[in-house]
């Protein structure tokens, strides 16, 4: 995603209470909870909320503590969406927002 309009760095926290169910004694980071970030980045870029996810691919794991970008990008109507760890892939797609 080479032209991205907006990028959001977050990190989740080893004691989220989602870990723990997400494989014990071996935690990741689930992907709903990577949507949810996407869905925070589209509000605070657009002041959107997250209407529709249209395509989502998960080709990397996510470990608590790490700290990954999410960009977002204009995709006629639609969001893409890239969520990387340094220069790792770990999640893209295509989103629809709604006021």
């Amino acid at each position: 995603m080479s032209h991205a309009t907006y990028q959001r760095v977050f990190r989740v926290a080893a004691d989220h209470p989602s870990l723990p169910g997400h494989f014990p004694g071996s935690p990741l980071v689930p992907g709903v909870m990577l949507l949810e970030q996407v869905a925070l980045a589209l509000r605070e870029w657009r002041g959107e909320r997250l209407a529709r996810v249209v395509e989502a691919k998960f080709v990397a794991p996510l470990l608590p503590e790490h700290e990954a970008r999410i960009a977002l990008a204009d995709a006629n109507g639609r969001v893409r969406f890239e969520i990387r760890r340094g220069d790792e892939l770990l999640a893209r797609g295509t989103i629809e927002g709604a006021p």
